[in-house]
């Protein structure tokens, strides 16, 4: 029997009232991820993928509809208790980066952990740990500004998997990057997924990007209009 998937939306529905008009972000999404998926979310702005993340995420929830992580149901949860789940299932990588400006990279990283409970001296070697997997392990003790920007997104990297969350969800992720960096970053998030094994979904609006993963669901009007596998995604 197949496992569970770790995403599943039910008929989900998320709409805005602005005067007299309502918006429907996403309007009736059935979609289930699952485990170790790499799944790229494309469409044009405007098209309601963000919205479709940020209920993903717990960052918001739906009108309408259902939305399972791990099988537990998310309508209803206490504030912390979603909070708890964002800590603790899913990591984020945003276009910004999202970095504490006077912190070190590796005390970047780390945050997360310190969340959890951990230790000092643990959480700080958990995260040394994950820089040194992105190639940054002679950049601990810089701050953000003293990295490029490709830089500070493999700290975000970082930062999204010292967790090990259940999945990874990328807005945007190359946005602020030129296109040889984007392509690295790209590359790497392929090879977290498959040596690591943590389930990626990026949102993006470039073809070239939505390229690297292995399934792609293309999104219009807030609805999946298309969802495809991608036998020959493109190689790390």
């Amino acid at each position: 029997m197949d496992a569970a998937p770790v995403i599943e939306l039910r008929e989900v529905k998320r709409h805005y009232v602005m005067g007299p008009t309502v918006v429907r972000a996403v309007d009736g999404v059935s979609l289930d991820i699952a485990a170790g998926e790499f799944v790229s979310i494309i469409g044009p702005s405007g098209s309601g993928k963000s919205s479709l993340m940020n209920i993903i995420g717990c960052l918001d929830t739906p009108t309408e509809g259902s939305y399972r992580i791990n099988g537990e149901p998310v309508q209803g949860l206490s504030r912390g208790r979603l909070a708890e789940i964002r800590n603790r299932e899913i990591g984020f990588v945003f276009q910004s980066f999202n970095l504490l400006a006077r912190t070190s990279i590796v005390d970047n990283v780390a945050l997360p952990l310190a969340y959890q409970g951990v230790g000092r001296r643990e959480r700080r070697r958990r995260a040394a740990a994950m820089l040194e997997r992105v190639g940054l392990a002679d950049r601990l003790r810089h701050q953000p500004n003293q990295l490029s920007g490709g830089q500070q997104q493999r700290v975000a990297i970082a930062r999204a998997l010292v967790t090990a969350p259940a999945i990874v969800l990328a807005d945007e992720p190359t946005g602020n990057l030129d296109t040889t960096t984007s392509l690295e970053i790209m590359r790497l998030l392929q090879e977290m997924n498959r040596d690591a094994g943590v389930g990626i979904i990026v949102v993006t609006h470039e073809p070239d990007i939505a390229a690297f993963a292995q399934r792609q669901v293309t999104f219009r009007d807030g609805q999946v209009v298309r969802d495809t596998a991608q036998p020959n995604p493109v190689a790390a």
